[in-house]
């Protein structure tokens, strides 16, 4: 492996080109500006390349600078964002999360105050991630991170899918259910909507969730609603669930989702569930952790607290 320059002369490099000032990067890092030349034309002749022009007015990049530049920045922001996590891992009192990204964003978020204030020497650490949904079973091999590792480096997730996680504290959290929702505006608009068949009147949203046998949603719930043959090929088709409930309530068209996602929405009226018929899937919210980092006493305050809200919840499917 080729020998790197010293990290000092990239800082130098970096902060000089970013200003085209020696004087301006030496007081960014409280160094001299002979100091910065001296980084400077190490680095130049560690390369082989000139780096700046020195021009009466000031400093210029040299083609092979403003190619070096974009890339060491993007270097030093990685850099630094390894040091946080890993400052985040180490750091007493903080509560590594990783959820599931619609579920984080309309059911956790709203009542993530009051776990926050019931334990406030607590650090909470939210990572909302797609990664939480489990894939078809012919999409990995085993070993495969999203598989085998489904807390993922958190202290605890919480896991859109089966539940069978060996190896693993697991705790179900909700099961759910499925059912066109829309904005209260199509209901009683030009083609009311009080049937399923009066559902081919209207834009049909699509997400990224499946029924348990990988078919789409819309298919499996005509079926079950007797009409297996109805053309669910159109519409608008959205990669998160939270896109699609925004979608419906905008009244862009009618979307097949789960209520336990749409609380606040059917309780202010923003959406309504207009057709009876409810189709429960075999996927569903977990709590998952390790079987060690189960037991500590921040990560039982969590899933406790997890478990008392999914119990008051109003929508809840069991």
């Amino acid at each position: 492996m080729e020998r790197l320059p010293p990290l000092n002369a990239l800082r130098a490099f970096v902060a000089a080109a970013s200003h085209l000032s020696f004087a301006t990067a030496a007081r960014e890092l409280h160094v001299t500006p002979a100091a910065i030349s001296h980084q400077i034309k190490g680095l130049e002749e560690h390369l082989g390349l000139k780096l700046f022009r020195r021009l009466a007015r000031g400093l210029e990049l040299t083609r092979p600078g403003q190619a070096l530049l974009p890339k060491l920045r993007e270097g030093f922001d990685r850099l630094g964002e390894a040091l946080d996590e890993m400052r985040a891992i180490e750091e007493p009192g903080t509560l590594a999360v990783s959820v599931a990204t619609s579920f984080a964003t309309r059911w956790l978020a709203p009542r993530l105050h009051r776990f926050v204030s019931a334990y406030p020497e607590l650090d909470v650490r939210i990572n909302a991630s797609t990664r939480l949904i489990d894939p078809k079973k012919d999409e990995f091999a085993p070993g495969d991170a999203v598989a085998g590792s489904p807390v993922e480096d958190a202290d605890i997730v919480v896991r859109f899918g089966t539940g069978d996680y060996p190896g693993f504290r697991v705790d179900k959290l909700l099961a759910v259910a499925v059912t066109p929702m829309c904005s209260p505006r199509l209901v009683e608009g030009t083609h009311p909507l009080r049937t399923a068949a009066d559902l081919r009147h209207h834009v049909l949203i699509h997400d990224n969730v499946t029924y348990d046998d990988g078919r789409q949603l819309w298919d499996a719930w005509f079926e079950a609603a007797g009409m297996p043959q109805a053309d669910t090929s159109h519409g608008l088709r959205f990669s998160h669930a939270m896109l699609a409930l925004e979608a419906a309530a905008d009244g862009m068209g009618v979307t097949i989702g789960m209520p336990v996602l749409a609380q606040s929405d059917l309780a202010s009226g923003r959406l309504v569930a207009p057709l009876d018929l409810s189709l429960p899937l075999k996927f569903g919210y977990h709590i998952v952790s390790g079987e060690d980092t189960a037991k500590r006493a921040d990560v039982v305050a969590f899933r406790n607290w997890l478990l008392a809200e999914a119990a008051r919840d109003p929508q809840r499917k069991n």
